[in-house]
């Protein structure tokens, strides 16, 4: 099955460089250098993945990006941008892409990404259980609980994320570049205890009033669910 992809980039030997490249690889392409129309055909029609850059006429990057995810458009994004800095790709994940390449940039590259975000989104679309159990600890998918003995653990968003990506890699090392990557879309170190903090109130909801711990720390490696003698 073709692979269907949409540019939205304005520079326009960027864009024939990223088009003749993604075609050679035998990928559909539609390509645009407007914000707004590119907003417009992502909304009208179905893409495997988009490529969007982050200063475009009509409609700056972000704010396609943003309304597409208003819109409950769940295509895998790559921003690709001259805009390089920490806080720049920090936002631009934040506000819902799902990577973020900095210009100039190899082809090979962006290759690999889009694939790896398209294998992604298949993996996720498969079926899945709608249920985990580790233990006496359970989480309902669908219902978006957790129990542990049958009491149930109230979960912030971030923290329910954290403990699904935790109890789908049960028994295995889980680091922290997976964690970030996995959990927060991070293809990158911010630099930040934002690992170690939810680790640690995952521990006070999950361990802490029962006799056996569940989550460990590996030192030098990362963290693992497990039942442990």
């Amino acid at each position: 099955m073709t692979r269907k992809i949409l540019i939205v980039e304005d520079d326009d030997d960027t864009a024939s460089f990223v088009e003749r490249g993604f075609a050679e690889q035998g990928y559909a392409v539609d390509r645009t250098g407007d914000g707004r129309e590119g907003l417009f055909l992502a909304t009208d029609r179905a893409y495997d993945a988009i490529v969007l850059d982050r200063m475009l006429p009509g409609l700056d990057g972000i704010s396609v990006l943003k309304a597409l995810r208003a819109a409950g458009v769940v295509t895998p994004v790559l921003i690709l941008s001259a805009m390089g800095a920490l806080d720049e790709r920090v936002r631009g994940l934040r506000d819902g892409s799902d990577d973020y390449l900095v210009k100039p940039f190899a082809f090979v590259e962006l290759h690999a990404r889009i694939d790896a975000l398209i294998r992604r989104g298949a993996s996720r679309d498969e079926a899945a259980p709608t249920r985990l159990q580790i233990a006496d600890l359970e989480m309902d998918l669908l219902a978006r609980k957790v129990t542990r003995g049958g009491k149930a653990i109230p979960m912030q968003q971030r923290e329910f994320q954290m403990l699904e990506f935790l109890m789908r890699h049960a028994g295995r090392v889980v680091t922290r570049t997976m964690l970030l990557e996995g959990v927060w879309n991070y293809h990158f170190d911010p630099q930040t205890n934002v690992i170690d903090v939810h680790i640690s109130r995952l521990r006070q909801k999950v361990d802490k009033d029962f006799d056996v711990p569940l989550i460990h720390t590996v030192r030098g490696s990362g963290y693992k669910l497990a039942v442990e003698e």
